[in-house]
């Protein structure tokens, strides 16, 4: 797709998703890293956030918009629906055991006496 200015961005979506981001890495960065100085480790995680709003600014310009949970669960579950009705059977079907290939010479089917011919010097 090409940019276009005219697209919105969705703002309030991206600084929730930072937050959230933000949160669960400053309590992993308390967890794993106690004996060093947090500061720095902070100071990274702030200026992640401007780096991200920024690539996600120019992503919704270019027209990439992430699916919500809701969204992704209601396709999930219409898939499922028309591969019922369509007879394509569900995920909880399992269908009997595979059956075995046919025998090949790796497997020790190709020939009757085990080793085949023998060289003569």
């Amino acid at each position: 797709m090409a940019w276009d200015s005219t697209r919105p961005v969705p703002w309030q979506r991206m600084i929730r998703e930072w937050l959230v981001y933000v949160a669960l890495f400053t309590v992993v960065l308390l967890i794993f890293y106690r004996d060093q100085s947090f500061v720095g480790l902070l100071a990274a995680l702030l200026v992640s956030g401007p780096l991200y709003m920024t690539i996600g600014y120019v992503l919704a310009k270019f027209g990439y918009q992430r699916k919500t949970w809701s969204e992704m669960r209601a396709s999930n579950e219409q898939y499922k629906r028309d591969r019922k009705q369509s007879g394509g059977g569900g995920d909880d079907d399992v269908a009997g055991p595979r059956p075995k290939p046919a025998p090949t010479k790796r497997t020790g089917g190709g020939s009757a006496r085990p080793g085949g011919p023998r060289k003569r010097r």
